[in-house]
Protein backbone atom coordinates (compact mmCIF):
# COMPACT_ATOMS: atom_id res chain seq x y z
CA UNK A 1 0.00 0.00 0.00
CA UNK A 2 1.29 3.67 -1.05
CA UNK A 3 2.15 5.78 1.98
CA UNK A 4 -0.75 8.14 0.88
CA UNK A 5 -3.10 5.15 0.78
CA UNK A 6 -2.34 4.32 4.22
CA UNK A 7 -2.57 7.54 5.74
CA UNK A 8 -6.58 8.33 3.43
CA UNK A 9 -7.47 5.08 4.87
CA UNK A 10 -7.06 5.41 8.60
CA UNK A 11 -8.16 9.14 7.70
CA UNK A 12 -11.74 8.16 6.47
CA UNK A 13 -11.94 5.17 9.10
CA UNK A 14 -11.37 8.10 12.03
CA UNK A 15 -14.07 10.37 10.21
CA UNK A 16 -16.88 7.79 10.22
CA UNK A 17 -16.68 7.63 14.08
CA UNK A 18 -18.96 9.37 16.43
CA UNK A 19 -16.68 10.31 18.87
CA UNK A 20 -18.37 13.64 20.06
CA UNK A 21 -16.87 15.98 23.11
CA UNK A 22 -16.86 14.12 26.25
CA UNK A 23 -17.69 10.97 24.83
CA UNK A 24 -15.13 10.20 22.86
CA UNK A 25 -14.81 6.51 23.11
CA UNK A 26 -15.15 5.53 19.55
CA UNK A 27 -11.89 7.17 18.49
CA UNK A 28 -9.96 6.58 21.16
CA UNK A 29 -10.30 2.82 21.05
CA UNK A 30 -9.59 3.06 17.13
CA UNK A 31 -6.40 5.34 17.80
CA UNK A 32 -4.85 2.67 21.38
CA UNK A 33 -4.85 -0.03 18.16
CA UNK A 34 -3.08 2.23 15.74
CA UNK A 35 -0.61 3.70 18.56
CA UNK A 36 0.22 0.29 20.24
CA UNK A 37 2.44 -0.83 17.74
CA UNK A 38 4.37 2.54 17.33
CA UNK A 39 5.11 3.38 20.90
CA UNK A 40 6.57 1.65 24.14
CA UNK A 41 3.62 2.12 26.33
CA UNK A 42 0.43 3.32 25.81
CA UNK A 43 -2.41 4.05 28.29
CA UNK A 44 -5.83 5.78 29.11
CA UNK A 45 -5.76 8.84 31.06
CA UNK A 46 -8.50 9.48 33.88
CA UNK A 47 -10.55 11.78 31.88
CA UNK A 48 -10.17 9.99 28.72
CA UNK A 49 -7.67 11.24 26.71
CA UNK A 50 -4.68 9.10 25.40
CA UNK A 51 -1.21 9.33 25.88
CA UNK A 52 1.17 7.06 24.40
CA UNK A 53 5.30 7.55 24.79
CA UNK A 54 8.15 6.67 22.54
CA UNK A 55 11.31 6.34 24.61
CA UNK A 56 14.18 8.14 23.14
CA UNK A 57 18.08 7.04 22.35
CA UNK A 58 18.75 9.68 25.15
CA UNK A 59 20.86 8.85 28.25
CA UNK A 60 18.05 9.35 31.43
CA UNK A 61 16.42 11.39 32.83
CA UNK A 62 15.43 12.19 28.88
CA UNK A 63 13.56 15.23 28.44
CA UNK A 64 10.12 14.72 26.57
CA UNK A 65 8.55 16.34 23.55
CA UNK A 66 4.61 16.44 23.75
CA UNK A 67 2.47 15.98 20.02
CA UNK A 68 -0.95 16.79 20.95
CA UNK A 69 -3.98 16.57 18.85
CA UNK A 70 -8.01 16.54 19.85
CA UNK A 71 -10.23 13.71 18.97
CA UNK A 72 -13.04 15.10 19.74
CA UNK A 73 -15.88 16.41 17.46
CA UNK A 74 -19.54 18.62 17.08
CA UNK A 75 -22.76 17.42 16.86
CA UNK A 76 -25.50 17.36 19.15
CA UNK A 77 -27.49 16.03 21.42
CA UNK A 78 -31.09 15.29 22.12
CA UNK A 79 -33.06 18.08 24.30
CA UNK A 80 -36.82 17.31 23.22
CA UNK A 81 -39.14 15.41 22.04
CA UNK A 82 -42.03 16.55 20.97
CA UNK A 83 -44.62 14.67 18.14
CA UNK A 84 -42.53 13.00 16.67
CA UNK A 85 -39.83 14.96 16.44
CA UNK A 86 -36.32 15.62 18.46
CA UNK A 87 -35.22 18.80 18.96
CA UNK A 88 -31.55 19.14 19.80
CA UNK A 89 -28.78 21.22 21.55
CA UNK A 90 -24.90 21.96 20.14
CA UNK A 91 -22.31 20.00 21.57
CA UNK A 92 -19.13 22.18 20.35
CA UNK A 93 -19.03 25.40 18.14
CA UNK A 94 -22.24 24.27 15.72
CA UNK A 95 -23.35 27.07 13.04
CA UNK A 96 -27.33 25.73 12.29
CA UNK A 97 -26.83 27.23 8.93
CA UNK A 98 -25.55 24.18 7.59
CA UNK A 99 -27.85 21.60 9.39
CA UNK A 100 -30.83 21.66 7.03
CA UNK A 101 -30.92 18.70 5.32
CA UNK A 102 -27.74 16.80 6.61
CA UNK A 103 -28.04 13.02 7.48
CA UNK A 104 -27.01 12.40 10.85
CA UNK A 105 -27.03 9.09 13.37
CA UNK A 106 -29.28 9.44 16.79
CA UNK A 107 -27.12 7.39 19.23
CA UNK A 108 -30.62 5.70 21.10
CA UNK A 109 -31.05 2.18 22.38
CA UNK A 110 -29.83 1.00 18.93
CA UNK A 111 -28.63 3.28 16.15
CA UNK A 112 -31.62 5.37 14.21
CA UNK A 113 -30.78 6.90 11.06
CA UNK A 114 -32.32 10.53 10.81
CA UNK A 115 -32.03 13.80 9.22
CA UNK A 116 -32.10 17.20 10.44
CA UNK A 117 -35.25 19.45 9.06
CA UNK A 118 -36.49 22.42 8.86
CA UNK A 119 -40.26 23.70 8.87
CA UNK A 120 -41.49 25.55 5.38
CA UNK A 121 -40.61 28.86 5.15
CA UNK A 122 -44.36 29.99 4.81
CA UNK A 123 -44.59 28.33 8.58
CA UNK A 124 -41.88 30.38 10.18
CA UNK A 125 -42.17 33.75 11.85
CA UNK A 126 -42.42 36.69 9.48
CA UNK A 127 -39.55 37.64 10.85
CA UNK A 128 -37.13 34.78 10.18
CA UNK A 129 -38.57 34.04 6.36
CA UNK A 130 -35.99 33.70 4.31
CA UNK A 131 -33.28 33.79 6.84
CA UNK A 132 -31.27 31.14 8.77
CA UNK A 133 -33.17 28.97 10.50
CA UNK A 134 -32.10 29.10 14.74
CA UNK A 135 -31.35 26.24 16.09
CA UNK A 136 -34.46 26.04 18.59
CA UNK A 137 -36.09 25.59 15.31
CA UNK A 138 -34.64 22.68 13.79
CA UNK A 139 -35.91 19.14 14.34
CA UNK A 140 -34.57 15.85 13.72
CA UNK A 141 -36.83 13.27 11.53
CA UNK A 142 -35.88 9.60 12.66
CA UNK A 143 -39.38 8.22 10.89
CA UNK A 144 -40.85 6.83 13.66
CA UNK A 145 -44.00 8.17 15.15
CA UNK A 146 -43.28 7.63 18.59
CA UNK A 147 -39.58 7.59 18.69
CA UNK A 148 -39.70 8.22 22.99
CA UNK A 149 -39.35 4.09 22.91
CA UNK A 150 -35.93 4.36 21.38
CA UNK A 151 -34.56 7.90 22.13
CA UNK A 152 -33.81 9.33 25.52
CA UNK A 153 -33.04 13.32 26.61
CA UNK A 154 -29.46 13.66 26.45
CA UNK A 155 -28.25 10.79 23.56
CA UNK A 156 -26.01 11.65 20.94
CA UNK A 157 -26.45 13.02 17.42
CA UNK A 158 -23.52 12.48 15.24
CA UNK A 159 -23.62 13.59 11.70
CA UNK A 160 -23.57 10.95 9.01
CA UNK A 161 -21.96 12.33 5.85
CA UNK A 162 -20.14 9.70 4.23
CA UNK A 163 -16.34 10.71 3.45
CA UNK A 164 -16.23 11.54 -0.02
CA UNK A 165 -12.60 11.51 -2.23
CA UNK A 166 -12.62 14.96 -4.54
CA UNK A 167 -10.36 15.33 -7.48
CA UNK A 168 -6.40 14.18 -6.72
CA UNK A 169 -5.46 14.47 -2.66
CA UNK A 170 -8.87 15.51 -1.23
CA UNK A 171 -11.03 14.34 1.39
CA UNK A 172 -14.09 15.44 2.37
CA UNK A 173 -16.48 14.87 5.43
CA UNK A 174 -17.05 15.76 8.74
CA UNK A 175 -14.72 15.57 11.83
CA UNK A 176 -11.74 16.33 9.96
CA UNK A 177 -11.39 19.05 12.69
CA UNK A 178 -9.46 17.34 14.62
CA UNK A 179 -8.99 13.66 13.10
CA UNK A 180 -6.47 15.03 10.63
CA UNK A 181 -3.95 16.06 13.07
CA UNK A 182 -4.03 12.32 14.57
CA UNK A 183 -3.06 10.94 11.62
CA UNK A 184 -0.52 13.70 11.19
CA UNK A 185 0.61 12.39 14.76
CA UNK A 186 0.25 8.99 13.64
CA UNK A 187 2.52 9.47 10.54
CA UNK A 188 4.79 11.19 13.00
CA UNK A 189 5.19 7.99 14.97
CA UNK A 190 5.59 5.54 11.83
CA UNK A 191 8.77 7.88 10.42
CA UNK A 192 10.34 7.96 14.09
CA UNK A 193 10.04 4.15 14.34
CA UNK A 194 12.79 4.39 11.29
CA UNK A 195 15.20 7.27 12.64
CA UNK A 196 17.04 8.20 15.95
CA UNK A 197 15.70 10.65 18.27
CA UNK A 198 17.08 11.59 21.80
CA UNK A 199 14.37 13.07 23.49
CA UNK A 200 10.83 10.76 24.76
CA UNK A 201 7.67 11.31 22.82
CA UNK A 202 4.59 11.70 24.02
CA UNK A 203 1.55 11.63 21.94
CA UNK A 204 -1.11 12.33 22.71
CA UNK A 205 -4.87 12.15 21.92
CA UNK A 206 -6.94 14.59 23.89
CA UNK A 207 -10.61 14.98 24.92
CA UNK A 208 -13.04 17.78 24.91
CA UNK A 209 -11.03 20.29 23.33
CA UNK A 210 -14.62 21.70 21.62
CA UNK A 211 -16.13 22.05 24.87
CA UNK A 212 -13.56 22.82 27.99
CA UNK A 213 -9.61 21.91 27.06
CA UNK A 214 -10.28 19.33 29.71
CA UNK A 215 -7.70 16.96 28.16
CA UNK A 216 -5.34 19.06 27.10
CA UNK A 217 -5.40 20.79 30.85
CA UNK A 218 -4.84 17.42 32.40
CA UNK A 219 -2.11 15.54 29.82
CA UNK A 220 0.25 18.91 30.70
CA UNK A 221 -0.56 18.53 34.53
CA UNK A 222 -0.12 14.81 34.02
CA UNK A 223 3.21 14.31 31.98
CA UNK A 224 4.68 17.58 32.58
CA UNK A 225 6.64 17.64 29.27
CA UNK A 226 9.56 19.68 28.55
CA UNK A 227 7.82 20.95 25.53
CA UNK A 228 4.46 20.87 23.86
CA UNK A 229 3.21 20.98 20.23
CA UNK A 230 -0.22 21.20 19.70
CA UNK A 231 -1.56 20.18 15.82
CA UNK A 232 -4.76 21.84 15.08
CA UNK A 233 -6.22 22.92 11.99
CA UNK A 234 -7.03 26.33 10.34
CA UNK A 235 -8.66 27.75 7.89
CA UNK A 236 -7.89 27.71 4.44
CA UNK A 237 -8.18 30.22 1.75
CA UNK A 238 -11.44 30.65 -0.57
CA UNK A 239 -12.72 33.66 -2.79
CA UNK A 240 -13.61 36.66 -0.61
CA UNK A 241 -12.05 35.41 2.76
CA UNK A 242 -9.46 37.95 4.09
CA UNK A 243 -6.01 36.51 2.95
CA UNK A 244 -4.17 37.30 6.72
CA UNK A 245 -6.86 34.78 8.43
CA UNK A 246 -6.89 32.03 5.63
CA UNK A 247 -3.73 30.03 4.34
CA UNK A 248 -3.62 28.43 0.51
CA UNK A 249 -4.81 24.94 0.92
CA UNK A 250 -3.15 22.11 -0.04
CA UNK A 251 0.49 24.12 0.20
CA UNK A 252 1.79 22.72 3.89
CA UNK A 253 0.96 23.65 7.73
CA UNK A 254 0.68 27.26 9.42
CA UNK A 255 2.99 27.54 12.36
CA UNK A 256 1.19 29.32 15.02
CA UNK A 257 2.97 32.72 16.54
CA UNK A 258 1.38 34.81 18.97
CA UNK A 259 1.56 34.85 22.95
CA UNK A 260 0.77 31.09 23.68
CA UNK A 261 3.62 30.55 21.14
CA UNK A 262 6.86 29.73 22.58
CA UNK A 263 9.61 31.76 19.92
CA UNK A 264 12.52 29.51 20.60
CA UNK A 265 9.58 26.44 20.05
CA UNK A 266 8.13 28.71 17.02
CA UNK A 267 12.03 28.71 15.41
CA UNK A 268 12.46 24.73 16.08
CA UNK A 269 9.39 24.32 13.78
CA UNK A 270 10.62 26.80 11.08
CA UNK A 271 14.19 25.25 11.08
CA UNK A 272 12.91 21.81 10.79
CA UNK A 273 10.76 22.73 8.16
CA UNK A 274 13.20 24.07 5.51
CA UNK A 275 15.75 21.08 6.44
CA UNK A 276 12.96 18.95 4.81
CA UNK A 277 11.87 21.32 2.76
CA UNK A 278 8.09 21.39 3.48
CA UNK A 279 6.33 24.89 2.61
CA UNK A 280 5.47 26.77 6.08
CA UNK A 281 3.65 29.83 6.75
CA UNK A 282 3.56 31.86 9.45
CA UNK A 283 -0.33 31.63 11.07
CA UNK A 284 -0.08 35.16 13.20
CA UNK A 285 -2.59 34.67 17.00
CA UNK A 286 -2.72 37.77 18.31
CA UNK A 287 -5.18 36.25 21.16
CA UNK A 288 -6.07 33.39 22.59
CA UNK A 289 -5.25 30.60 19.90
CA UNK A 290 -8.79 28.60 20.26
CA UNK A 291 -6.59 25.29 20.57
CA UNK A 292 -4.96 23.02 22.91
CA UNK A 293 -1.61 25.63 23.05
CA UNK A 294 -3.38 27.51 25.61
CA UNK A 295 -4.05 25.09 28.00
CA UNK A 296 -0.64 23.31 27.31
CA UNK A 297 1.05 26.60 27.60
CA UNK A 298 -0.25 27.06 31.16
CA UNK A 299 -0.10 23.66 32.79
CA UNK A 300 1.80 23.80 35.83
CA UNK A 301 4.46 25.74 36.16
CA UNK A 302 4.31 26.77 31.93
CA UNK A 303 5.06 24.28 29.67
CA UNK A 304 6.97 26.09 26.13
CA UNK A 305 4.30 25.00 23.56
CA UNK A 306 4.22 25.55 19.70
CA UNK A 307 1.10 25.07 17.57
CA UNK A 308 1.19 23.62 13.81
CA UNK A 309 -2.23 23.49 11.86
CA UNK A 310 -3.04 22.15 8.50
CA UNK A 311 -5.83 24.27 6.21
CA UNK A 312 -9.20 23.28 6.45
CA UNK A 313 -12.09 24.02 3.96
CA UNK A 314 -15.44 24.64 5.41
CA UNK A 315 -14.64 24.27 9.68
CA UNK A 316 -17.08 23.08 11.76
CA UNK A 317 -19.54 21.87 8.73
CA UNK A 318 -20.43 18.25 8.08
CA UNK A 319 -18.46 18.38 4.43
CA UNK A 320 -15.17 19.83 5.71
CA UNK A 321 -11.95 19.00 3.40
CA UNK A 322 -8.61 18.54 3.34
CA UNK A 323 -5.53 17.87 1.61
CA UNK A 324 -4.00 14.51 2.25
CA UNK A 325 -0.34 15.47 1.01
CA UNK A 326 -0.77 18.54 4.06
CA UNK A 327 -1.44 15.96 6.59
CA UNK A 328 1.19 13.96 5.54
CA UNK A 329 3.94 17.17 5.21
CA UNK A 330 2.56 17.94 9.05
CA UNK A 331 3.95 14.10 9.96
CA UNK A 332 7.01 14.64 8.64
CA UNK A 333 7.58 18.15 9.86
CA UNK A 334 6.40 16.91 13.35
CA UNK A 335 9.05 13.56 13.12
CA UNK A 336 11.97 16.23 11.96
CA UNK A 337 11.50 18.45 14.55
CA UNK A 338 11.70 15.88 16.89
CA UNK A 339 14.54 14.03 15.59
CA UNK A 340 16.28 17.78 15.89
CA UNK A 341 16.26 18.11 19.59
CA UNK A 342 19.39 17.89 20.88
CA UNK A 343 20.20 16.62 24.69
CA UNK A 344 20.90 20.61 25.36
CA UNK A 345 17.92 22.08 23.40
CA UNK A 346 16.45 23.51 26.83
CA UNK A 347 19.41 25.11 27.48
CA UNK A 348 19.66 27.06 24.82
CA UNK A 349 15.84 28.07 24.87
CA UNK A 350 14.93 31.43 25.77
CA UNK A 351 11.97 33.40 25.47
CA UNK A 352 13.75 36.41 22.70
Amino acid sequence: MRPEDATLSLLKELIELPGLSGYEGPVQRRMHAEWEPLSDEIRVGRIGSLYARKRGSGQEPRKSVMLAAHMDAIGMMVSELVEGFIRVAPIGGLDPRVLPGQPVIVHGRRELPGIVVQPPDHNLPDDLSRKPIPLKYLLVDVGLPDPARLVRIGDLISFAQPPIELGEDVLSGHSLDNRASLVAITECLRELGQRDHEWDVLAVATVQEEETFAGAYAAGFELKPSIAIAVDVTFARGPGLPEHKTFKFGKGPANGWGPNIHPGIYSAIEEAAKRVEIPLTREVLPVHSGTDAFPLQIAGEGIPTGLISIPLKYMHTPVEVVSIKDVQRTGRLLAEVVAGLAADFMDTLTWD
